[in-house]
């Protein structure tokens, strides 16, 4: 990889979400060489993918190169590579561009889709828990359109205008929300020789309420939202089985739909040599103790969704969210300064700060550790949460410039088929 050698303990990082990048500020300017591994040179502002998916955003303004992130840090590497597996006791990572030794190593990989086994699901249905993947979804609600425009049987027509969204946790909310305000003011003038009013907008959750993790009145005020947008949601319902045409059910309800998307549950994104049945729990997450420090390893650690950190309070990890990925980051950055320096490490502690979610224009619910609200203040409060976050000035300002132009002129200028998408078919 041309690392250099040092007196430096090196540090290796794998993956740049916000775990991995809040740990390597935390180690900018300090006397450590840190390495940095991930597949993409950029860092991926995930909770925005829905609004690239549905042509509200491009993507660059939701990513940020690595490599100006850490431009300014001393001692700092950042290589593109694949890790293809770990080999604890030679300590070393093995990837596709060469091998590379570390004397502490951080797994920050975060997580991936979890079809929970069903084959068939994981073929013919849409993800996005990617940049490319997402514009994937966008190409192919695009073009289901323009392929409706050509089909004079009525049965495919609107099963190409009928869309399913397995899981109604926050990213399935957010993207039903996007996809009834499409519906309702941008499809009629931009296909006006179509039936706008045929498209269906289906939000199936497998429990007795959506947005589960939120307080019952986020959940309440959420779908009453939803359902003033024109979307369905189904309750208690299970998605069983999708074969390019049909998604069956747990009931004797069936969708016929061109288009199944997939946001049901996540798991964590395990490296091979680290996936051990001793530490590997519930989710495919890596037991850690209070430091990140995983179960039976001295000098492999893991932060965010792939980190299982068991409490009281937390039976089964911390939730798979940015803030406590964000949150292990920085501490972990602080424990392995005091670690060289000599000093005890400090346990990490989360301090949640609430979760929100927006269903669409003017609509949005808060939960604060001390106040819940709903409404357009709620919506604001999204807004300049998610700006906040956003890595770069640059970023900041063109999402800040989209999300005024749309409110003002209720548009979506990045409904582009830039990348055509051909999707899997039942043969």
């Amino acid at each position: 990889m041309n690392i250099p050698r040092t007196s430096f303990p090196r540090v290796v990082i794998i993956g740049c979400g916000f775990a991995g990048i809040s740990l390597a500020k935390e180690l900018g300017k300090q006397e450590v060489q840190v390495v940095l591994l991930d597949r993409h040179n950029y860092h991926t502002f995930q909770p925005l993918l829905y609004q690239v998916s549905t042509g509200g955003l491009e993507p660059d303004s939701i990513a940020y190169p690595i490599r100006k992130i850490v431009k300014n840090y001393p001692n700092f590497y950042f290589r593109l590579a694949n890790v293809a597996s770990v080999d604890p006791e030679k300590k070393c990572v093995c990837t596709d561009i060469g091998d590379i030794n570390y004397d502490k190593l951080i797994i920050a990989t975060g997580s991936k889709t979890n079809f929970f086994g069903n084959a068939s699901i994981e073929k013919y249905s849409m993800v996005m828990k990617t940049i490319p993947q997402s514009l994937n979804l966008r190409s192919l609600i695009l073009e289901n359109f323009e392929q409706a425009l050509l089909i004079s049987d009525l049965e495919e027509r609107n099963a190409l205008m009928n869309f399913v969204i397995v899981g109604a946790g926050p990213t399935g909310v957010e993207l039903a929300g996007a996809l009834a305000e499409i519906k309702k003011g941008i499809l009629p003038k931009d296909y006006p020789d179509l039936d706008i009013r045929q498209m269906k907008i289906n939000l199936v959750q497998g429990s007795d309420r959506i947005l589960p993790a939120m307080s019952e009145k986020a959940s309440e005020k959420a779908e009453d939202y939803l359902q003033e947008l024109g979307v369905e949601v189904w309750k208690d319902l299970r998605v069983t089985n999708y074969d390019g045409d049909w998604a069956t059910t747990n009931s004797d309800i069936n969708f016929k739909t061109a288009t199944l998307i997939w946001s049901a549950g996540v798991k964590g994104a395990t490296i091979a040599g680290l996936d051990g049945e001793d530490f590997i729990v519930r989710g495919n997450r890596m037991v850690v103790n209070e430091f990140n420090l995983v179960k039976g390893f001295k000098d492999i650690y893991a932060l965010g969704d792939i980190a299982c950190m068991k409490s009281e309070l937390y039976p089964f990890g911390h939730p798979m969210m940015a803030q406590p990925a964000i949150q292990q980051g920085k501490n972990l950055g602080k424990n392995l300064l005091r670690e060289i320096k000599g000093k005890e490490m400090k346990p990490f502690v989360y301090n949640d700060k609430g979760s929100m979610a927006t269903v669409g224009r003017n609509k949005a619910v808060v939960d604060l550790p001390n106040f819940k609200f709903q409404g357009v203040f709620a919506w604001f409060v999204w807004m300049f949460v998610h700006l906040f976050f956003l890595i770069g000035f640059r970023n900041r300002m063109i999402v800040f410039i989209n999300w005024v132009y749309n409110y003002i002129r209720f548009d979506r200028e990045a409904r582009l088929i830039i990348r055509p998408y051909k999707k899997t078919r039942k043969l």
